[in-house]
């Protein structure tokens, strides 16, 4: 990982860490990946525990869907489409933080829509979610810009997130979401 990754990465999982993977996304690991956090959470009031496990779905689908391959070859313990996902809390708060490779195209998509989307009120998030299911219009890997909306929508919270540049031809893109 480049250096700024893993200072990044050191960083995140310095709270008491509910849940943690690092490596190559799958849709097994994605299964596998809820079962575990559903047991975690079985002592988390239920309204929270809805909330947080939705926004999980959908942070390991964007993961799965949207991650690029990992830009460097000498990365023995990846291949293919790397993310690392954590559930974590934090002096009451739960943190979902997601990271993952994006190429620079993608990089202005999500600033945009991203900024977008904080920019409203959760009116606003409900009016935007509302015009892309009526717009039905789908990016090349089949993403149409809701799982963003519904995840602030579901958190209530701003999406934190972050580039950190890993050359010209990658970034690492991190979403932290918390809920209160």
């Amino acid at each position: 990982m480049p250096a700024e990754v893993e200072k990044w990465y050191k960083a995140v999982t310095k709270d008491d860490v509910i849940y943690l993977f690092k490596g190559e996304v799958t849709d097994q690991l994605i299964a596998q990946s809820l079962d575990i956090i559903e047991r975690q959470l079985e002592s988390t009031p239920l309204p929270i525990r809805k909330k947080i496990y939705n926004v999980l779905v959908e942070c390991l689908q964007n993961l799965y869907h949207h991650s690029a391959t990992c830009p460097i070859e000498k990365e023995r313990e990846f291949c293919g489409r790397v993310g690392v996902c954590l559930l974590s809390e934090h002096e009451g708060h739960y943190h979902v933080v997601t990271g993952n490779f994006v190429e620079p195209r993608q990089k202005e998509f999500l600033t945009k829509h991203l900024d977008k989307i904080n920019s409203l009120d959760r009116d606003g998030q409900k009016e935007m979610y509302k015009e892309i299911l009526d717009n039905q219009t789908f990016s090349e890997k089949g993403g149409g810009g809701l799982g963003m909306v519904d995840i602030a929508r579901k958190s209530g919270s701003r999406l934190n997130y972050n580039f950190i540049n890993c050359g010209s031809d990658y970034n690492f893109f991190t979403l932290d979401v918390t809920f209160n």
